[in-house]
C-alpha cells in the first residue's frame, strides 16, 4: 500500500498541470451536470415499518391528496387583559383578518373560529386556519405580505396575534456569525500549526474543491437517485472536516520529510506514501460508519450517508493526488519561515527531540495507570445522564419565545389545554363492515373513554365511506413522557376494541409519529454500533496487525460518545447549563442526534486513532521499545492531532450559535464529543493502555499472522527500500 501511495505521490507531484486540470475538468464537468439537472424534489420524511407511516400511506391511499396538502398558517388571537375575543370589536376584528385572508392568490381556505368553534373556554383565545393551494416552498412573497398586512391590521386594532404553522415559519439559522467566527478560528488553529500562509491555506483550498466537487454530483445525480435538497448537508459537513483533516496530515509529514533533507519530489512521495496510507485507512472508517446508517432503515438518512461517503471518498482522492500536486507548484511555501531560510534557530529546533507532545507522553507513560483510571471515571462521570436519555423531535415549544411560532404554541397551550398542539389521528379502515358509520362511532367513543384523552372530533369519513379519520386530544404535552404512554395504551387495548367494533384503526399524526421514530431509532442503535465497530475492528485488525489495539480503539469511542450524549441530555434534557448556551426550553433530545453523533464522531475518532497510533506503530517496527514508540509517536504527530480536533471543535462549534435549538444540539454534541475523544481519549487513555500493555499491545497470533495480508500502513517496506537506496554508492564516471 505504502509503495503504491509513493508512487502516486511522486507522480502526481511531477506531472502536476495534468493532476491540476484533470480535477479541474472533473469540477467544471460536475457543475455542468449540476446546473443541466432538475431541481431536486422534497420527498417528504418517510419511515417504513412504523404504525404511523402505514396510517400516512393509508390515507394517502383512501383520501387521495389529503396526505400532500399546502402549507398552512394556525392563527391565534389573545384577547386584551380582562377582555374576550368573543366581544363585539374584537370578533369583528378576526371576522375582517379572516376575510382578508381569504381573498389571498394561493390560499385554498380560511376558517372562521367562530363558525368552527374554536374559542377556548374562558373566551380570551380564539385560532383560524389559512391553508393555501401551494406548499411553503412554493408560496410568493405576494402570498406572505397579503396575510402579514392583515395580521399587522389585527394587532394595530389591539388583539394580540401569533402565528404558528410552515406558511410563515421562520427560517432557522445556521449558526451565522458564530459559524464565521468558528471557521476563522480553524484558519488561525492551521496558521500558528504550520506558521506559513501556503501550508494553512493548502488544506482549507483543496477541502473547499472536494465539497465543491461532491455537491455538484449529488445535484447531478438527485433525479436519477431520488435525492432531496437536505441530502448534502452531511456530505458538506464532513467532506469539509475530513478534507481539512486528511490535508493536514499529509502536508505535516511533507514538512517533515523535508527537514530530513529530502528533496522536494521525494518529501511528497513519502508523505503520500506513509500518511497517506493511513489517509487510505482512516477514509475507509468514516465510509464504513456512514454507509452503515442503512441499518436504522430510514430511506432519507440512508441516503444522506451513502452521499457523504461519496463526499469522502472525493476527499481522500484529492489528498493522495491533488496536494502532492500543488505541492509541486510552491515545494518551499508549505515551509515555516525557518525552514525556508534554514537558520540557525531551525536546526536546533530539528536537533531536538522533545517537544510538547513528547513531554506528554513521557507523563503518561510513567503514570498509566492513574491516568486511565482518571479518564475512564471521568467520561463514565459524564455519560451517566443518558441513562435518562429521552428521544423525539422537538417542535415550536422548542424554538425561542422570540418567534412567533413559539409564542403561538404557547398560547394554545393556555388556552386550550397542553395536548391541543399534539393531536392524536386515529385512522379507522372500516372496509367490508355492515355499517361503517356505526362501527367507527363505536372505536370513537372507546377511544374518548380512555384515560388521558380530553376530547375527541367528530370522524370524517371519504367519499368511498369505507375509511375514517378523527383526532383525539391529549390531557399532555407532545413531549410528555405520559402523552407517549397513552399512544401506548390506545394501541395495546385495539384488539378489544376491534374485537367489538368489527373494523380495524391505526395512530399517526405529527406526535405518534415522532413517538414511533423515537423508539425505532433507539432500537436500531444497537444494530447500528454493533455493524460500525465490528468492520471498524476488522479494518484496524488489518492496520495495525494487532488483536488488543483495535478492541481500544473501539473501547475508547463508546466511552467518548456516550459522555458526549451525556452532556448533550444533561444541558439540553435536563438543563444544566442551558441559560449559557441560550437553550431557552428544554425537552427530548432529537430521535437523530445519537444516530448522527456515532456517525459522525466515530469516523472523526478513528481518523485521530490511525493517525496517532500508526506513528506509534510505525516507532515500534523500526525498533524502539513500546513505551519509547508512544513517546515518538506522539512527538511527530501529537501536535497536528491536536491542531485538527481543534478546527473540528471550532468549526461544530459555530452551530451553537444558531438561534435554532436543534442546531444548538447538533453543534455543541459534535463539538464536545471531538474534545472528549482527542483530548481525553486518544491523548490520556490510549497511550495510557498501551503503556500497560507493552509488547502485548503490537502481538498477533501466528496463525492470524500469516492468513492477514500484508498492506503495509507504516511505510516500513518502503523506507528500507530508501535506506538501501541511500546507502549504494553512485557510479563512478
Amino acid at each position: 500500500m505504502a509503495t503504491l501511495l509513493f508512487h502516486l505521490g511522486r507522480a502526481s507531484f511531477r506531472f502536476r498541470w495534468f493532476v491540476v486540470l484533470l480535477w479541474v475538468a472533473v469540477l467544471g464537468a460536475a457543475g455542468f451536470a449540476a446546473s443541466k439537472a432538475p431541481t431536486p424534489a422534497d420527498e417528504g420524511f418517510t419511515m417504513p415499518g412504523i404504525e404511523s407511516q402505514k396510517a400516512f400511506d393509508l390515507m394517502e391511499e383512501r383520501f387521495p391528496g389529503a396526505a400532500a396538502d399546502g402549507a398552512s398558517a394556525r392563527i391565534v388571537f389573545i384577547a386584551p387583559r380582562g377582555e374576550k375575543v368573543t366581544a363585539a370589536g374584537n370578533k369583528a376584528v378576526v371576522e375582517r383578518l379572516v376575510h382578508s385572508a381569504a381573498d389571498g392568490s394561493q390560499v385554498a381556505s380560511a376558517v372562521d373560529p367562530f363558525q368552527a368553534k374554536a374559542v377556548s373556554e374562558d373566551g380570551t383565545t380564539a385560532y383560524a386556519t389559512v391553508s393555501f393551494a401551494a406548499t411553503a416552498d412554493d408560496l410568493t412573497d405576494a402570498s406572505k405580505s397579503h396575510l402579514e398586512t392583515a395580521l399587522d391590521k389585527a394587532r394595530d386594532a389591539g388583539l394580540t396575534v401569533e402565528v404558528g404553522g410552515d406558511a410563515l415559519a421562520t427560517k432557522p439559522s445556521a449558526g451565522g456569525a458564530a459559524e464565521a467566527i468558528g471557521i476563522a478560528i480553524a484558519a488561525v488553529v492551521l496558521l500558528v500549526t504550520f506558521g506559513s500562509l501556503a501550508a494553512a491555506g493548502l488544506p482549507l483550498l483543496t477541502a473547499i474543491i472536494g465539497v465543491g466537487i461532491s455537491m455538484t454530483g449529488i445535484l447531478a445525480l438527485s433525479e436519477a437517485f431520488g435525492l432531496s435538497a437536505n441530502t448534502g448537508t452531511l456530505a458538506t459537513m464532513l467532506g469539509l472536516a475530513c478534507g481539512i483533516d486528511y490535508a493536514l496530515f499529509v502536508v505535516s509529514r511533507y514538512r517533515e520529510e523535508r527537514a530530513k533533507g529530502r528533496d522536494p519530489w521525494e518529501a511528497a512521495g513519502l508523505a503520500a506514501g506513509t500518511a497517506g496510507s493511513a489517509v487510505v485507512f482512516a477514509g475507509l472508517t468514516v465510509v464504513i460508519a456512514l454507509a452503515g446508517l442503512w441499518v436504522v432503515g430510514i430511506p432519507m438518512l440512508t441516503k444522506m450517508g451513502l452521499a457523504a461517503a461519496g463526499a469522502v471518498l472525493v476527499g481522500v482522492l484529492i489528498c493522495l493526488t491533488l496536494v502532492p500536486a500543488l505541492l509541486g507548484f510552491w515545494p518551499n511555501a508549505v515551509l515555516s519561515r525557518g525552514a525556508r531560510r534554514n537558520s540557525r534557530r531551525h536546526r536546533r529546533k530539528q536537533l531536538r527531540t522533545e517537544n510538547g507532545g513528547s513531554r506528554w507522553a513521557k507523563l503518561v507513560v510513567r503514570h498509566p495507570l492513574p491516568v486511565l483510571l482518571l479518564g475512564v471515571v471521568g467520561l463514565g462521570a459524564m455519560a451517566t445522564p443518558v441513562l435518562d436519555l429521552q428521544l423525539g423531535m422537538p417542535g415550536d415549544e422548542a424554538k425561542a419565545t422570540s418567534t412567533t411560532e413559539r409564542r403561538a404554541y404557547d398560547a394554545l397551550a393556555e388556552g386550550f389545554g397542553p395536548g391541543f398542539n399534539g393531536p392524536l389521528s386515529i385512522v379507522v379502515d372500516a372496509k367490508g363492515a355492515a355499517d361503517p358509520k356505526a362501527a367507527v362511532a363505536t372505536v370513537s367513543k372507546e377511544i374518548a373513554a380512555t384515560d388521558g384523552v380530553v376530547s375527541v372530533s367528530p370522524a370524517r369519513f371519504n367519499q368511498a365511506g369505507d375509511t375514517a379519520v378523527f383526532s383525539a386530544t391529549p390531557s399532555t404535552a407532545p413531549t410528555d413522557t405520559r402523552t407517549q404512554d397513552l399512544v401506548k395504551t390506545i394501541r395495546d387495548e385495539r384488539a378489544d376494541i376491534e374485537s367489538r367494533s368489527g373494523v380495524s384503526y391505526e395512530v399517526t399524526g405529527r406526535t405518534a409519529l415522532n413517538i414511533d421514530i423515537a423508539e425505532k431509532v433507539q432500537a436500531s442503535l444497537l444494530p447500528y454500533l454493533a455493524v460500525v465497530v465490528g468492520l471498524a475492528i476488522v479494518l484496524l485488525l488489518l492496520v495495525f496487525r494487532s488483536l488488543l489495539v483495535p478492541l481500544k480503539a473501539a473501547f475508547g469511542f463508546l466511552l467518548s460518545v456516550l459522555a458526549a450524549l451525556g452532556a448533550v441530555v444533561a444541558v439540553f434534557q435536563q438543563g444544566h447549563g442551558a441559560e449559557l448556551l441560550g437553550v431557552e426550553s428544554t425537552g427530548p433530545i432529537m430521535s437523530m442526534m445519537p444516530i448522527f453523533l456515532v456517525g459522525i464522531v466515530f469516523g472523526l475518532a478513528m481518523d485521530y486513532e490511525v493517525f496517532l497510533v500508526s506513528r506509534m506503530r510505525e516507532a515500534y517496527v523500526h525498533g524502539d521499545a513500546p513505551k519509547q514508540a508512544i513517546v515518538s509517536g506522539f512527538r511527530h504527530s501529537a501536535r497536528v492531532v491536536v491542531a485538527a480536533a481543534l478546527i473540528m471543535i471550532a468549526v461544530f462549534s459555530g452551530f451553537i450559535g444558531a438561534g435554532e435549538s436543534m442546531i444548538k444540539m447538533i453543534g455543541f454534541g459534535l463539538a464536545i464529543a471531538v474534545l472528549f475523544d482527542a483530548f481525553v481519549v486518544r491523548m490520556a487513555i490510549v497511550p495510557a493502555i498501551l503503556a500497560l500493555l507493552g509488547h502485548k499491545a503490537w502481538s498477533l497470533p501466528r496463525w492470524l499472522d500469516f492468513m492477514l495480508p500484508d498492506i503495509d500502513v507504516e511505510g516500513e517496506k518502503l523506507n528500507r527500500k530508501r535506506e538501501v537506496a541511500e546507502r549504494v554508492p553512485e557510479p563512478v564516471g
